[in-house]
């Protein structure tokens, strides 16, 4: 399922077979929450060299209903994407839409942000929506602290995630999932602190999940405090199963947490950030909507090979000025592609063994601007 190929230090260069292909690590993970990665087609998103992409299981349940999608033939056929699906266990909603959930025992009772109507999430449940999706790759149902998080809560909370976590990984056998290559994923929580989180990734190694995620970072600490929590949870995680940052992060903070072990990412900022008119370059972060690309002949990053490569920033800046459609999928494509050849390059540089000084050199340009 998964086989590590080489090390250099704690950077791993892996491989993760998956009912739909196999997919080499470290990384990175376009977000469709909705079934779609905004403004790309499958297409072009497969286009970019990705091989895996996430879905969303809270709102895909809401609309159009994982039986919808099951009806269907699951996620894949749905939405046109031959390539492996990881999809999220929901937890995080009750994170982001606390003011619309109760948390108890049993599990999360959230008010739709659509329609407000009652949806209550189990473990059980949860599962069983990943199952309908078909997802190569379902997370097991969690939930994710505040920063900062009172210490008592914070253990209560963990607690309850690892009793949630438990009830997940006994459906999944029960039903039977991993003799169809199908994945789960435990996932680490515990805030900002170390006792509780190493505590946490031990406990949960113990559920003999094919995967763990670090999850509960990024959510408001510091940048050195999350690269602290990602080291914590990795050194205490089964060194032969993939280890997952979930939800982040830029592009050197990437390079940082494949040093301390991580394998998979996923982010929603090359979209995002495509939508408001910024492009990723080697040398940083360019927004085109400035006046000085506007007779800029050259493509976004002439180190970065894409679609997009053949269109000047000077036509992609007049795109966005002109609020055309065009201008954000180009974007779009550029930025992924951007950070699935960041991945490629770190794989290529964990097999060299020169991961290290490669990464150092990488970040101080990137942060060293010149545009």
């Amino acid at each position: 399922m998964f086989e590590i190929k080489s090390r250099n230090g704690q950077a791993r260069l892996g491989l993760l077979k998956t009912a739909h292909g196999n997919i080499e690590t470290p990384v990175f993970m376009p977000v469709g929450t909705q079934a779609t990665v905004k403004s790309m087609t499958p297409e072009q998103i497969s286009g970019t060299g990705a091989r895996i992409i996430l879905g969303n299981t809270y709102h895909l349940n809401l609309r159009p209903t994982s039986e919808a999608i099951a009806s269907f033939g699951g996620l894949h056929k749905f939405m046109g994407w031959s390539g492996a699906i990881l999809t999220d266990s929901g937890g995080f909603q009750a994170f982001s839409l606390s003011n619309l959930r109760k948390i108890s025992e049993e599990g999360i009772e959230f008010r739709s942000h659509l329609d407000g109507a009652k949806v209550f999430l189990t473990p059980e449940r949860c599962l069983q929506i990943q199952k309908n999706l078909g997802s190569d790759i379902s997370m097991a149902l969690d939930e994710c602290v505040p920063y900062p998080c009172p210490r008592s809560d914070c253990v209560k909370s963990v607690d309850r995630t690892i009793r949630w976590e438990k009830r997940f990984f006994d459906e999944y056998e029960r039903e039977d999932m991993r003799s169809r290559g199908l994945l789960a994923f435990g996932i680490v929580q515990g805030g900002c602190y170390e006792d509780i989180r190493r505590n946490c990734a031990r406990r949960l190694s113990e559920i003999d999940f094919p995967g763990f995620a670090i999850g509960g970072v990024s959510v408001g600490e510091p940048e050195p405090e999350m690269l602290e929590q990602v080291d914590w949870c990795a050194s205490e995680l089964p060194d032969g199963k993939p280890r997952y940052v979930m939800g982040v992060g830029t592009p050197p903070q990437l390079l940082k947490m494949i040093a301390l072990g991580a394998d998979m990412f996923d982010c929603v900022m090359p979209t995002r950030l495509a939508r408001h008119a910024v492009a990723f370059t080697c040398r940083g972060e360019i927004n085109l909507k400035n006046s000085k690309f506007k007779f800029d002949e050259n493509p976004l990053d002439s180190e970065v090979s894409s679609y997009s490569s053949g269109f000047s920033r000077a036509y992609i800046r007049h795109l966005v000025s002109a609020n055309e459609i065009l201008g954000c999928t180009l974007l779009s494509i550029h930025n992924i592609r951007f950070f699935i050849q960041l991945m490629e390059d770190a794989r290529r540089h964990i097999a060299l063994g020169d991961f290290e000084s490669w990464s150092s050199g990488w970040i101080d340009r990137y942060n060293s601007g010149g545009e």
